[in-house]
């Protein structure tokens, strides 16, 4: 992994620094239990689909509400009736990957740390005391206008560090979500790595189907991964 002139790690959030989906199954685990049986791979290409439309629908809904929408959604997919809407409250519950703590921590002593997320900002402030780490910045989908993969969100991301004096060049956008982030990364210009957490399980999971041609500079199966590839440079 080459990192020479790389000043600025930003990060997708939700699939990469936090296991979202563990979390939205969990939360949909009082819904599933009035359904039929359904595999978890299937719930959460339920949700992948009705969460990317819903997102390219309404760009300036907050997120926890986007969320609560897609249950709905899904409830009457499912044929059950749904009262209780509580997947957008259950953000701030998604617990991180046993490797994202220490490997922020570590990556802290040398870069600066940025969020770009799909999120709101009071669910963000939510997960972040779960991290533990402060962010040199936070850029929420709230703050934008619109969700990722559009790409305003990384001209919005490119502009704020062009602010603070951090070139193009200097950055490095670390995700998951091929659809969300290396796609509309690779069209601004900016290197990726792929942090790739479901290596072992295959399949797109909670986000969409990306499409194809879609690039990437590196590829580690976790966050931890990453950070030892910097420590053995």
């Amino acid at each position: 992994m080459n990192f020479d002139g790389i000043t600025t790690l930003t990060f997708d959030c939700y699939g990469t620094l936090i296991d979202w989906e563990r979390g939205i199954l969990t939360a949909l685990r009082p819904l599933l239990s009035r359904c039929g049986p359904q595999s978890d791979e299937a719930v959460l290409q339920d949700f992948a689909d009705r969460e990317s439309r819903q997102q390219a629908a309404t760009p300036s809904m907050l997120y926890a509400d986007l969320l609560n929408e897609v249950q709905g959604q899904l409830a009457r997919h499912w044929g059950v009736a749904d009262d209780d809407r509580s997947l957008g409250a259950s953000i701030g519950d998604w617990p991180p990957f046993p490797d994202t703590v220490d490997a922020l921590r570590y990556l802290k002593q040398y870069f600066r740390l940025v969020i770009l997320s799909n999120v709101d900002r009071t669910s963000f402030q939510a997960t972040q005391m779960r991290l533990g780490i402060e962010f040199d910045a936070i850029y929420t989908a709230q703050d934008i206008g619109s969700y990722k993969p559009d790409h305003r969100n990384f001209v919005y991301l490119t502009e704020r560090m062009a602010e603070q004096g951090v070139r193009r060049e200097q950055i490095l956008h670390v995700a998951q979500s091929l659809f969300h982030d290396h796609a509309p990364a690779n069209a601004m210009g900016l290197r990726s790595v792929w942090i790739d957490r479901r290596g072992d399980v295959g399949g797109w999971g909670a986000t969409a189907t990306p499409t194809d041609g879609v690039r990437y500079d590196e590829r580690f199966t976790s966050l931890g991964a990453f950070a030892q590839a910097h420590r053995d440079r």
